[in-house]
């Protein structure tokens, strides 16, 4: 049993995905962390991420470990070193590409069989789990986006300004969108969600009434 909620970055999905698995007491999914995972490998062995061939070998030996609150490659903790803005802007880059998305989307897959999981991304409701039994879609106006985005990073230290976080922001929005693979677009019986007006808890408490709505029995 499959919840996704997909949207662009800062709309909030992945605080509401969490929150929603754990009050649902179903398994949490975050998917973004499995992107930035591969982007961190590829751009740590100098690897281009439009290099098939290399990145194919890369994922042949890519040993991904996800406990709760925590990312793992080969072993070594990478939690910290992959919420960076540069890892962020590079993921969105490396999920443009085929070889990367074809692997990915099957780990996800293989993650979540005969599971009840709520999973967050860009494309969980149109292309990873098309059958999932509750969507949604969350969307926020631009500026409160980039105003989440970079509250969360001042708290953990990162030297941006908002500006930059608004205009990396923007270009990410770009290339999601305009993704010929997966482009970022709600799913056709998704519920669409705008968080702009919304605090972490209104926008939990919307998404589990509607999930509970949809529940069996």
């Amino acid at each position: 049993m499959i919840v996704t909620i997909d949207g662009p970055a800062g709309s909030g999905k992945s605080t509401a995905a969490r929150g929603l698995a754990h009050r649902l007491g179903f398994d949490f999914l975050d998917t973004g962390a499995m992107y930035r995972a591969v982007a961190f490998a590829l751009t740590r062995a100098g690897i281009d991420f439009a290099d098939a061939d290399r990145v194919r070998t890369l994922l042949n030996d890519f040993q991904l470990a996800m406990p709760p609150g925590r990312i793992e490659l080969d072993g070594e903790e990478i939690t910290r070193l992959i919420r960076t803005p540069e890892i962020a802007a590079a993921s969105s880059k490396v999920a443009v590409h085929a070889h990367v998305r074809e692997y990915l989307v099957a780990q996800q897959r293989k993650i979540a069989r005969s599971r009840r999981m709520v999973c967050e991304g860009r494309d969980q409701g149109t292309i990873v789990f098309p059958d999932a039994f509750c969507k949604f879609f969350l969307v926020a106006d631009a500026r409160a986006r980039a105003r989440r985005r970079f509250d969360e990073m001042t708290k953990r230290g990162l030297n941006v300004t908002f500006d930059d976080v608004l205009q990396q922001q923007i270009e990410r929005d770009e290339r999601d969108t305009a993704n010929a693979i997966a482009p970022l677009k709600p799913a056709i019986n998704a519920i669409i969600v705008d968080t702009s007006a919304m605090n972490a808890e209104e926008v939990l408490a919307r998404l589990e009434e509607d999930v509970r709505r949809c529940l069996p029995g």
